[in-house]
């Protein structure tokens, strides 16, 4: 016979207001006293506490994409300075307190949302003869980079000789436009 749960019927609020303080289930356990492979089960057993996780989550993962969305875009926001002499408030002013677009925010929020555009590894391929040029070069690559890496691997991969290797990705940077 299965020893009975330790699931009390209040867990599924507590694991919801754990969730929106950013609790993963290892945390979770950790509160609850049990294993984390105890929390599955009662995922698994207990409706109102997996759904309470999930809404949980989501509503955590809104607000932080909200944030991470607004500190990407720039924001502004209204604010209260005042200024002092001697201790005593000499002036109360009203002013608008803006934020620029935060650069790191935004690639985060693009390579996340768009990752086949903005990763930071991109895919390199061309058929164009009977060798295959594939390999991965970083986004941030110039253009004569990519072009010595792609002769190395031609080299070292493909067992082209150097001059064989260079004409293959001048013909192939002349298909890709970017000669």
């Amino acid at each position: 016979m299965a020893r009975p749960s330790s699931y009390k019927k209040e867990y599924a609020e507590q694991a919801y207001k754990l969730c929106l303080l950013g609790a993963t289930d290892r945390d979770m356990a950790d509160f609850f006293c049990v294993t984390e492979q105890t929390v599955n089960n009662w995922k698994y057993s207990y409706p109102e506490f997996f759904e309470s996780l999930k809404r949980g989550k989501m509503e955590a993962d809104a607000v932080i994409a909200q944030k991470l969305y607004h500190r990407a875009k720039g924001y502004e926001h209204p604010d209260i300075i005042t200024a002092t002499f001697q201790g005593q408030i000499t002036d109360i002013q009203t002013v608008t307190k803006h934020y620029p677009p935060d650069t790191t925010a935004a690639i985060f929020w693009l390579k996340n949302r768009q990752p086949d555009k903005w990763r930071d590894v991109q895919k390199i391929e061309s058929q164009n003869t009977t060798t295959n040029l594939n390999f991965d070069v970083s986004a941030d690559a110039t253009v004569t980079e990519a072009y010595g890496k792609a002769i190395r691997w031609l080299v070292e991969v493909a067992g082209m000789s150097e001059d064989e290797a260079k004409a293959k990705v001048a013909e192939h940077y002349k298909d890709l436009h970017l000669q």
